[in-house]
């Protein structure tokens, strides 16, 4: 059977899917349940409880002692140990000791500059354990993931990875890094295990990208705001992307891309909880009754009033204000407008400590009746593709706000349609995300 048949999926496992011996056991269950599943991409050993270090985070305290020419034993021990004692307690017949004692003595050497080497041996080497424990083939990611001079996927990507993961049986490719243009190792972002695995799944035009973790799926919004917070069974890549913004974050940004050119849909999966179906990301589907999916909120805004009068007839007003933005490198997040109004919503993060002086270029720039600043806000996404066709989503939004004695300040709606966004104040984001989510749920 080829791996590039239409009924593959490819299954990546987060961190604490795979932190543990026990966690380990969950994944061969899962695997041998299913065929089909028949590219595996391992994260690093997770946290094993509270008190715990991520493997990841170890290498890079290891990798910065190593630059300062300071010995990493006492941090190297502790990693090598870990994953001697997955092997142990799996039983498994693999000699790691070549390969930790290698990563150890390039890692101690001090010359990697970047920590890429160091950082990606958590799943290197932990890739090797899955291997062996799923009786699988091992294809180390620096092979196949290849990157242009540009830092861009190179196209030779798709077409390594079809060629090795070819054949009957299973494959491992270890998530988070691959190689540049000059065959040396290069990770991702943190959280770029997701997107190893949205690679492998494009490259093998996979059926399904099954994306397992610690969450049976995306959450209508925060648990830690509302506890009772449902998990979403259905969303789109735009709804996704929508939620993602404001903070929602179950699956790394940059997985979606690779996947959603195909049309692949990707399925958040609970290790702990396998029977449960989780949240299926698709390119499309059918609103239903499910108006609105997701509400998300986030804070730290600063919105910026300008007020002329007569705005509305002065051609480039916006530009010029704009402009200001551009000339400091910060980037704008909403722009709602009036007749003679026009608001600004930046990040405090973009803002920096630069207000002063934005307000006092927007004077200079087009000499307003008046230029006023509004920290403090929060801004709220309340998501769906259904929104707009159902008459009286935004009368229900506003009365559940009302209803709570929620002041808005500010409303954005976005040319798809697919969200409304209103701006309140910060002490009010909580309460705010609660009547939302009751009203829709």
């Amino acid at each position: 059977m080829s791996v590039q048949s239409q009924s593959l999926v490819v299954a990546k496992f987060g961190g604490t899917s795979v932190a543990t011996a026990a966690q380990l056991r969950k994944v061969a269950a899962i695997i041998e349940a299913d065929a089909n599943r028949r590219v595996i991409v391992p994260s690093a050993p997770g946290k094993a409880d509270a008190k715990d270090a991520k493997v990841t985070d170890l290498l890079y305290l290891a990798h910065g002692l190593a630059a300062k020419q300071q010995p990493i034993e006492p941090v190297w021990n502790q990693i090598a140990q870990r994953f001697r004692s997955i092997v142990r307690d799996l039983g498994l017949p693999l000699d790691l000791e070549p390969v930790l004692e290698a990563a150890r003595e390039r890692i101690a050497s001090g010359q990697d500059q970047p920590p890429d080497y160091a950082a990606s041996r958590g799943e290197a080497i932990h890739g090797r354990i899955v291997a062996a424990l799923l009786n699988a083939e091992y294809i180390d990611a620096v092979d196949v993931i290849r990157f242009d001079r540009s830092g861009r996927l190179d196209p030779v990507t798709h077409k390594q990875l079809a060629e090795r993961c070819s054949g009957p049986g299973r494959f491992v490719v270890p998530g988070f890094y691959g190689s540049d243009h000059r065959g040396e190792v290069k990770t991702f972002s943190r959280g770029g295990s997701d997107v190893t695995g949205s690679i492998v799944a494009a490259a093998l035009g996979a059926r399904l990208y099954e994306n397992w973790t610690d969450v049976s799926g995306v959450l209508m919004t925060d648990p830690r705001v509302v506890p009772e917070a449902k998990p979403i069974a259905e969303i789109t890549y735009r709804e996704l992307r929508e939620l993602s913004y404001m903070g929602a974050s179950v699956l790394h940004e940059e997985a979606v891309f690779p996947v959603r050119q195909q049309r692949i849909p990707i399925n958040i999966r609970n290790t702990n909880r396998p029977l449960d179906p989780g949240t299926m990301i698709v390119a499309e589907r059918d609103p239903g009754h499910q108006v609105v999916v997701g509400i998300a909120g986030t804070k730290g805004f600063t919105v910026i009033n300008v007020e002329k009068a007569l705005m509305n007839a002065e051609v480039g007003f916006a530009r010029r204000v704009l402009d200001v933005f551009d000339h400091h490198g910060i980037a704008i997040e909403h722009m709602p407008s009036g007749i003679d109004t026009l608001s600004v919503v930046v990040a405090d993060k973009q803002l920096g400590n630069r207000l002063d002086e934005v307000v006092e270029d927007i004077r200079g720039a087009v000499r307003p009746d008046s230029v006023t600043a509004h920290p403090g806000m929060a801004l709220i996404a309340t998501v769906g593709q259904g929104m707009v066709r159902a008459t009286g989503t935004a009368a229900r939004l506003f009365g559940a706000l009302a209803k709570s004695r929620v002041n808005v300040r500010m409303i954005d709606q976005g040319s798809s349609e697919q969200n409304i966004i209103v701006g309140v104040e910060e002490g009010d984001l909580a309460t705010a995300i609660r009547s939302i989510s009751n009203e829709f749920a």
